[in-house]
């Protein structure tokens, strides 16, 4: 969200006195507003929890999630990934997320920004993504301690501990690729390194199944009669050379106890 600039002069607030809702962030006690996302950047917020979101090693993430590590500070990251927050109560999360991602556009208030990034680092967020909506496609990846590092549309993302796949820059920009790299990790989720491995094991499986069919059709034309354990035994078997092995067998023999 585009932030507008505190006014040192006003009152200061502590994030419990922060409802649900309200526009505001604070900042050493001093609320900042933040107004509504234009399309762009909503679309690009959505995506990219998303895309992060579903890294195999990510358990949470979040659009707009308040967190305070102290009372007088109330920040919510465009995107926040990290561990799960510990159920209490109360609105906004204890401390900070690991990870937290802001999309800079027109009318960004880049003095409460970079205030903002040195909150976030110094309460313990191990990276800041500021992926920059307007001029060249670029992301500028914040560590504490250490230089900025400008990557373009061409590099390669990463965050150690906190994901497990890189992100290519171009997918925080590009809705096409966002969603190729989250179908990958929806993949590894369950299991899968990618979609061919997907298409392999559907492959495989066809022809077991034929394998199977082939085999009780050769039985049942020889008038071999099958105990339900031995079914069993065949339906349930997923090793293509001992299915082929039986299938040789049963061309040949008369009796079950010729074959298993």
């Amino acid at each position: 969200m585009i932030k507008k600039q505190r006014n040192p002069s006003g009152p200061r607030f502590t994030a419990d006195q922060i409802r649900d809702g309200d526009r505001y962030e604070l900042s050493n006690g001093y609320p900042i507003y933040c107004a509504p996302a234009g399309e762009n950047h909503a679309r690009r917020n959505a995506s990219g929890a998303s895309l992060l979101g579903s890294d195999p090693d990510v358990q949470w993430s979040a659009v707009d999630a308040g967190f305070t590590p102290e009372p007088g500070t109330l920040r919510a990251p465009d995107v926040a990934v990290g561990p799960p927050p510990a159920k209490k109560k109360g609105a906004w999360i204890s401390g900070v997320p690991p990870l937290a991602v802001e999309y800079a556009d027109q009318g960004q208030n880049e003095p409460d920004l970079k205030t903002k990034i040195g909150e976030l680092l110094a309460a313990g967020t191990r990276y800041v993504w500021v992926v920059r909506l307007t001029g060249p496609h670029r992301v500028e990846v914040h560590t504490k301690n250490v230089p900025m590092r400008l990557l373009s549309i061409t590099d390669t993302l990463e965050a150690p501990g906190i994901l497990r796949n890189p992100v290519p820059v171009q997918a925080l920009f590009d809705d096409r690729e966002a969603e190729r790299i989250t179908l990958r990790n929806l993949l590894q989720r369950e299991g899968y390194a990618d979609l061919e491995a997907v298409l392999q094991e559907g492959i495989q499986r066809g022809t077991l199944e034929a394998q199977v069919q082939a085999l009780l059709g050769i039985l049942a034309v020889r008038g071999i009669e099958l105990d339900s354990e031995t079914e069993s035994r065949i339906r349930h078997c997923h090793n293509p050379a001992q299915l082929d092995m039986w299938l040789r067998k049963a061309a040949l023999a008369d009796k079950l106890k010729d074959i298993f």
